[in-house]
């Protein structure tokens, strides 16, 4: 993508979830630290922050274990995690209940492609009560079929510029 129309695709995904789950009204909100192209969150995470809301993000204690999050502020002490990714260094645990994840792909059912680790489905999987789901991502990533396996969590709810879709979305 361009750099215009990244930007572009990437407010119009920001204002959807803005309307969707308006900072400081959704428990607490379950994000993710953006790498490699992933739509960056940040900007609604510190809304939420703003707003008086809850934000953790996850990390990767174990490998092939479930995520833990920890309480994040953009003041949080931040440390370098598994896959370079940044997560906050201390801090008490959190369960989301609105749970963002990263879309490298997905279908119309709601499945996603991520980078093959399968954090985010043990993660969804372990959660009780299991948090909305909430796929973020662009357009350029929706495909045809993902062929989920068994133990594949969809998400309850996808975003892209071209707006919100649901099969699951409670």
């Amino acid at each position: 993508m361009s750099g215009e129309t990244r930007g572009s695709a990437s407010s119009a995904i920001e204002a959807t979830l803005e309307a969707r789950f308006p900072p400081g009204l959704s428990g607490v909100v379950g994000g993710y630290w953006p790498t490699q192209g992933e739509f960056d969150v940040l900007p609604y995470l510190r809304r939420v922050v703003e707003a008086g809301g809850a934000v953790a993000l996850p990390l990767v204690e174990t490998r092939g274990a479930p995520l833990r999050y920890r309480l994040w502020t953009p003041q949080a002490p931040m440390e370098i995690g598994r896959w370079d990714i940044l997560h906050p260094a201390e801090g008490p645990e959190a369960t989301p209940d609105l749970l963002l994840v990263p879309l490298v792909g997905f279908d119309a059912a709601g499945h996603r492609l991520g980078y093959g680790g399968g954090y985010f489905d043990r993660t969804l999987a372990r959660l009780k009560p299991r948090p909305i789901a909430v796929g973020l991502g662009f357009e350029l990533g929706r495909l045809a079929t993902l062929a989920p396996q068994v133990h594949d969590q969809p998400m309850d709810l996808i975003i892209t510029e071209r707006g919100p879709f649901s099969q699951h979305y409670r």
